[in-house]
Formats: structure tokens, C-alpha cells, sequence
């Protein structure tokens, strides 16, 4: 059984791992089009986001989206074949390819939230068995979302705090050797295979203590009004969009996908090319000093991945929240003259990220390990504590539960009504 459990930990983080790999070459073969040929952008971009939208909705439901709210949605279930509409392996590898045709197309999607719905679905195959099983359905379903974070992210405390924090929001954890192998193992997996990296290089820049009070207000309230108040409207929008805009979206939503493609392609134009993909290049870039950040890079990420979200394409939307909170860094570092730029573009992405997922302590961790950067822990978990508390008034839920429970409903109204896959009297869900 234990051995069962370590050989689906290692299954899980090489697919994140290989699914890693995947996405740089995607990001890379599209960046290398559009450096020859940037107004093919108007054409690619429309026709993958159709392609995208059509597949995911007929031939693989349960997709859609990030795929964190699936996962979450899948371990609030008690039923183990409404888990099979959100988890499964078919869904898995569906959700692997179809991200990065994404990315090939120029979406400002991630890939770690596939990670987590990739990582809680293969643990999931051990629910299958009748006998002998090594863990309950749930604890597999956590142990392998905290595994896609540490494979995707090679950040294993972050995985092991996503697990506590955002899997467990509504139930309380219970410290098992299931979510400590499965992280273990996937962190033993991605660092066979690539080595012992970091997402963002060392960021060795660090801001003084207690002159760094400034940075840190500024960072954790403006991060905490922008990302609380874009996921508000992330969960508005999946309920609906007003007008005949919200009429388009669900009488042609092929359509409205392409539309929504356009709309990206146009951005990225606009912008350079700096708007496609995660933003990864470009967050290192700026860390590093190699190459500044404009000022509309912000709201121009920011309008891409609310596109991609709302088009309903399989992607995730945590990496690019990343490149957001830089972008917010690098906006404030302006108004405060004198202080190290880089460090405050970490305090940035960790105070836009704490106040979209209201996640403080996963988000606060991951950053660390992403930048391997001790010097900065107080001043980012000063920040995140600062940007969940300001977020938490502009959007009492959060991000990720309240996206959970509309998959949950759809996946028992699938099962228990048998209506037929892409069945337009379904609800709208956004993931």
C-alpha cells in the first residue's frame, strides 16, 4: 500500500514536472512566432481560444478553468462518483495538453492550477481500491493537490501549506503521512529531474527593518484593494456577465471565446508582447534588473487573465497573479524613492496574491521558496497578513471556495439528472 502511495506521489510530480517542461517550450515556440510575425497574434489567438473553449466544453468537461476549484469541490464531496466528474485521469491528461495549446495561443494562463487537479486526480486512482485502501478518497484528493503545488512550483513547504490553508479551509487538517509522502515525493521528483532550482532565481535584495514599514503598508494595502477586488469580480463574472455581453457569452460561447481571443491578441500587441503567457519572463526579468516594467503593465495582465478566465479555457490563474503583484511592485518602487526595487516587487507579489486567494501563509511561503530569499519572511508575512485583512473586506468569500461550490452543484445535477455532457441548460461555472 505504501509503496502504491509513493509510486503515485512520483506519477504526480513528474506529470507536473514534464507538464513544466511543456509550457517553456509552448511559451518559447509562440514568443519565437510573434517576435517573426506579431500581428499573426489576431489569428492565433481567436482560433486556439475557439478550439480551446470547444473541447474543453464537449469532449472533456471538468477542464475548464483553473482546476483548483474542481479539486476543492471533489474533496467537499462525499459521493465518489460525483468526485469522477472532477477528478479523473482522463481529465488529468486532457487538462495537461489543452493548457498548453493555451499558451501556445498567447493566454495569460498558469499552469499550477492544471497541477493541483492533475496531482488530486492521480492520487485519487487509489480511491478505486475496495480493500486495504491506505487513505480515505479526501486525503488523497489533498495529498495530491499539495503535490502539483510542490512539483509545479518545486516549492515543498508551499505545498505542504496550500494542502492546510486552501484544501482544508472548511474542515480542520489532520497531520498524516499521506500529504507529507505525496509532497515529499513530488519535491524528490522535481529535484531528480531538474535539479535544485528556484522559480525566480535567488533574490538576494532585502529592505531594512523598521525603515521597511513604508513599503510594506503600501505594498499590503494597494495589493489588498486590487486583489480583492479582482477576485470579487472573477467570482461576478462566473456567475454571468450583464447585458448583451452576458446574453453573447452563453448563447455563443465558441464564439464569445474567439472574441475574448481577440481581445488578447490585441493586448499583447499593445503591450509588446509582455502581456502573453504566465509573466514569468518577465517578473524574473524585472527581479533581476534586466529589464523594467511599464506602468500599464499591470492593469494590461490584468485584463488578459479576466479574459482568459471568462472565454472558460482550461489554464490557471495563479503564476499570472504573479506577474500582476510585480507589476505592482514595480508601479509603487516608483513612488518610493530610495528603496530596493526588487525587494519591493516580491512584497508585491506576495501582497496581490494573499488578496486574491485570501491563502496569507501558502502565499507568503511560496514566494519565499520562489525566490529563496529568508531575509525577506517578516516583511512578506507583514505584507500578506496586511493584504488578507484589507481583502477580506472588499471580498468576504474567498476566491477558490466560492468557484467551488458551482462545480460541485454541476457535477450533481451531471450525475443525479444524466443530462448530457455540454448540456446548455446547465448553469454557468467558471473555474
Amino acid at each position: 500500500m505504501r509503496l502504491l502511495l509513493v509510486g503515485a506521489a512520483l506519477l504526480a510530480g513528474l506529470i507536473a514536472i514534464l507538464f513544466a517542461i511543456g509550457a517553456e517550450l509552448a511559451i518559447e515556440t509562440h514568443a519565437g512566432l510573434m517576435h517573426k510575425h506579431p500581428w499573426l497574434s489576431l489569428l492565433v489567438a481567436p482560433a486556439g481560444f475557439a478550439v480551446l473553449a470547444w473541447l474543453s466544453r464537449r469532449l472533456f468537461p471538468g477542464t475548464e478553468g483553473s482546476g483548483i476549484p474542481q479539486a476543492i469541490a471533489a474533496a467537499m464531496s462525499d459521493d465518489n462518483h460525483v468526485r469522477r466528474q472532477l477528478l479523473s485521469l482522463r481529465i488529468a491528461i486532457a487538462k495537461v495538453f489543452l493548457t498548453l495549446g493555451g499558451l501556445l495561443s498567447g493566454a495569460s494562463i498558469g499552469r499550477e492550477g492544471p497541477s493541483v487537479q492533475v496531482g488530486a486526480s492521480i492520487m485519487h486512482l487509489l480511491a478505486g481500491r475496495k480493500r486495504r485502501r491506505i487513505a480515505s478518497s479526501r486525503d488523497l484528493i489533498v495529498a495530491g493537490s499539495g503535490a502539483g503545488i510542490a512539483a509545479a512550483f518545486n516549492t515543498p513547504l508551499g505545498g505542504i501549506m496550500f494542502a492546510i490553508e486552501e484544501m482544508c479551509r472548511h474542515r480542520a487538517f489532520r497531520a498524516n503521512s499521506t500529504t507529507l509522502a505525496a509532497v515529499i515525493f513530488a519535491g524528490l521528483m522535481s529535484l531528480a529531474v531538474l535539479g535544485n532550482y528556484t522559480y525566480f532565481g535567488r533574490t538576494p535584495a532585502a529592505i531594512g527593518w523598521p525603515d521597511g514599514i513604508w513599503p510594506v503598508l503600501s505594498c499590503g494595502v494597494a495589493g489588498g484593494l486590487l486583489g480583492g477586488g479582482f477576485a470579487r469580480l472573477l467570482i461576478a463574472s462566473s456567475r454571468g456577465l450583464p447585458g448583451q455581453v452576458g446574453v453573447f457569452a452563453l448563447s455563443r460561447p465558441i464564439a464569445f471565446a474567439a472574441a475574448c481571443g481577440l481581445a488578447t491578441g490585441v493586448i499583447g500587441l499593445a503591450s509588446g508582447g509582455l502581456t502573453y503567457g504566465t509573466g514569468y519572463a518577465e517578473s524574473k526579468a524585472a527581479l533581476e534588473g534586466s529589464a523594467a516594467l511599464p506602468m500599464a503593465f499591470m492593469a494590461m495582465k490584468m485584463a488578459v487573465i479576466w479574459l482568459a478566465f471568462v472565454a472558460r479555457i482550461p489554464g490557471g490563474i495563479f503564476a499570472p497573479a504573479l506577474a500582476v503583484g510585480a507589476g505592482l511592485g514595480s508601479d509603487i518602487a516608483l513612488l518610493l524613492p530610495g528603496e530596493s526595487d526588487p525587494a519591493i516587487l516580491v512584497l508585491g507579489m506576495v501582497a496581490f496574491l494573499a488578496a486574491m486567494t485570501q491563502a496569507p501563509i501558502t502565499s507568503f511561503v511560496i514566494v519565499m521558496e520562489m525566490t529563496a530569499n529568508h531575509q525577506m519572511l517578516l516583511p512578506l508575512m507583514a505584507t500578506a497578513v496586511v493584504a488578507h485583512g484589507i481583502s477580506r473586506s472588499v471580498a468576504p468569500v474567498p476566491l477558490y471556495d466560492a468557484l467551488s461550490h458551482p462545480w460541485l452543484r454541476r457535477a450533481e445535477m451531471r450525475l443525479h439528472r444524466a443530462l448530457p455532457v455540454g448540456s446548455e441548460k446547465l448553469p454557468p461555472v467558471q473555474s
